[in-house]
């Protein structure tokens, strides 16, 4: 297969976390080509936020659903949630502002 034809296969990985049951997200959903253009188009019907990272992406196709990503990947996943979680209080915010107007 040619470079091109490879970067042309999606990855997608969907991760869960839950921080009161979790020690660390879990891999929920993840495949390639049509199987990853399915778990994009659930996410997006359902306002999942997604984040474009095909490195991280490839390297958490590695684990099997139900795995916790491993310690070396904590980081990067954590500002991936820190930037999910602030953008989810901006909204928050401002469908209250919103409604009291």
């Amino acid at each position: 297969m040619s470079k091109k034809n490879r970067k042309q296969i999606k990855e997608a990985v969907a991760l869960k976390y839950s921080p009161f049951e979790d020690k660390a997200p879990k891999i929920v959903a993840a495949g390639k080509g049509e199987i990853a253009e399915k778990i994009i188009e659930k996410a997006e019907e359902s306002n999942v936020p997604i984040c474009k990272d095909t490195e991280l992406a490839h390297a958490l196709s590695a684990l099997n659903i139900g795995d916790e990503i491993p310690p070396e990947l904590y980081d990067v996943v954590a500002e991936i949630l820190i930037f999910i979680d602030s953008l989810d209080r901006k909204y928050t915010k401002e469908v209250m502002c919103n409604e009291i107007e």
